[in-house]
């Protein structure tokens, strides 16, 4: 493939994710595109499903809550995809990309709907700008505040997530050299103790100096497997950064459920969006946790939704308490 570029186009370098070539590159176009803001419009009028109650039983699970469907209307919204570039050093290198998506007009995290998003602008063509009607439909943006607290607990999630097979291998290796270190050591010391046991019972002043020597041996078979340790500590030890590359802020036709939560003698509505131009409905809101699957636990005070360790008994008391409601610490005992 290359050679054939090089036919038409000497000049020509292939350029990938590592080199300096992309940082030249990326220097030169400096912050421009790192925000843009697109319309998504549909080809033809979606209408309405027909069924949003059948939607909410395979998009909304409240094991200790009650839900009840109020209302579906045609509506637009705010969906934040942001991407992040991540470089892990090792032994070895290994970088790549992660899309987060967010709706800000419910406050849901849009999950695996990311790449279903991206695939379908990657499809449509042209570039459409929002109109100012859609703007003033789909509600403010959020706040950067507002937008880092919810992005950094799943960006820290789905970046553990892509570096588990290169953390899985790179501890293999650690192993195995660990393994051969501690068995060379561990030979030559051995022979050294083996050396010193022979000498327990012999006398005289070469004797001695035989176990001084066996003795200074051992020790330093030992200060070299130490050092060894460290050699193999400081070069698997591990660094990631995660730096933030472009922001595509999409405004989505949706149509948006109103449900009805009820909890003991508490009620409160929360918004739900099903996404025409996917066919899907996006999870449910999550205050507390990823906001991934569609399960969420109501507490008793303020009727958080959150994923169920967010309303998991203290360890030291046993008190299920909300974590969206005292995300610090136990209102019992206090322990974080």
């Amino acid at each position: 493939m290359l050679s054939t570029y090089n036919a038409f186009w000497p000049r020509v370098i292939r350029v990938g994710l590592e080199g300096d070539w992309l940082d030249k590159f990326g220097a030169l176009i400096g912050d421009r595109g790192r925000w843009v803001e697109r319309q998504l419009g549909l080809p033809e009028p979606q209408s309405a499903p027909g069924a949003p109650e059948r939607i909410l039983e395979h998009a909304l699970k409240l094991p200790n809550a009650t839900w009840r469907f109020r209302k579906m209307a045609p509506a637009w919204t705010r969906c934040l995809v942001l991407a992040f570039r991540y470089t892990a050093i090792s032994d070895e290198k290994r970088e790549g990309l992660v899309w987060i998506g967010l709706n800000l007009g419910t406050g849901a995290a849009l999950g695996d709907l990311v790449l279903r998003l991206r695939t379908l602008l990657s499809e449509t063509d042209g570039w459409q700008a929002p109109e100012p009607a859609c703007l003033e439909r789909a509600g403010p943006r959020w706040s950067t505040a507002l937008v880092a607290s919810r992005v950094r607990p799943i960006l820290d999630h789905v970046v553990r997530q892509e570096l588990a097979p290169f953390m899985g291998a790179m501890g293999h290796r650690l192993e195995r050299d660990r393994d051969r270190v501690h068995a060379y050591h561990d030979e030559l010391r051995a022979l050294a103790l083996k050396r010193l046991a022979a000498l327990e019972d012999a006398s005289g002043e070469k004797a001695e100096a035989d176990r001084l020597r066996e003795h200074a041996r051992v020790a330093a078979i030992e200060t070299e497997y130490r050092a060894k340790l460290g050699d193999l500590r400081h070069n698997y030890a591990l660094s990631v950064s995660v730096t933030g590359v472009q922001a595509l802020e999409i405004l989505v036709p949706v149509q948006r459920i109103e449900v009805l939560i009820r909890r003991r003698k508490g009620e409160r509505t929360v918004a739900l969006d099903w996404h025409p131009a996917l066919r899907l409905a996006e999870p449910p809101l999550c205050e507390w946790g990823l906001g991934f699957g569609r399960t969420r636990l109501v507490c008793d005070a303020n009727l958080h939704l959150t994923e169920a360790a967010g309303q998991a008994p203290c360890p030291a008391c046993s008190a299920r308490w909300c974590r969206a409601c005292h995300p610090l610490s136990c209102p019992k005992c206090g322990v974080p």
